[in-house]
């Protein structure tokens, strides 16, 4: 190469084979590449849309798991209460608690994964800070249980080991 020959584009447009006005080809091109991604935008909002009705079905097909859960817990908090017979207070504690797990149970058997999604974040964006805290402490108290759980089978490990 020397120093009076065109270099860069132009030098690729004048050299043999090429053509000089290939926009009509990169139109096409370009065309072609913007219907592609069209259409793999369409297929991805498909698969979203399947795979959030997809959870939405196996989270109302649970629910009813999710409510007998609660019922039971309920249940179980009633029969602990029989034995605060000669506590009056403590009774009347116990078994507000439980039907308050028994209209939770049936809250969860009537509504629609939708309607607990929406009141969650209905929830959320009228007090986040109430979220981020709870968010926070539930972190710290599983955390803590984690660590604990470690520490617990680490101690068995090592008595396992010694034995």
């Amino acid at each position: 190469m020397n120093a009076n020959q065109p270099t860069g584009p132009a030098s690729a447009a004048n050299a043999p084979g090429i053509d000089a006005n290939p926009s009509g080809d990169w139109k096409a091109l370009r065309g072609d590449v913007e219907g592609i991604a069209d259409v793999a935008v369409e297929r991805g909002r498909g698969f979203v849309a399947a795979a959030r009705a997809h959870a939405t079905d196996y989270a109302d097909r649970r629910k009813g798991d999710a409510a007998q859960s609660v019922n039971d817990l309920a249940q179980g908090l009633r029969d602990s209460s029989k034995s605060f017979d000669e506590q009056p207070n403590i009774k009347a504690f116990f078994d507000s608690a439980a039907e308050g797990l028994e209209q939770l149970g049936s809250s969860i058997e009537n509504r629609s994964f939708a309607e607990f999604y929406d009141e969650a974040e209905a929830f959320a964006r009228r007090a986040p800070v109430a979220v981020a805290v709870a968010t926070f402490v539930t972190g710290f108290v599983v955390s803590r249980f984690i660590k604990s759980s470690s520490i617990a089978h680490d101690r068995d490990a090592r008595d396992s080991f010694r034995s």
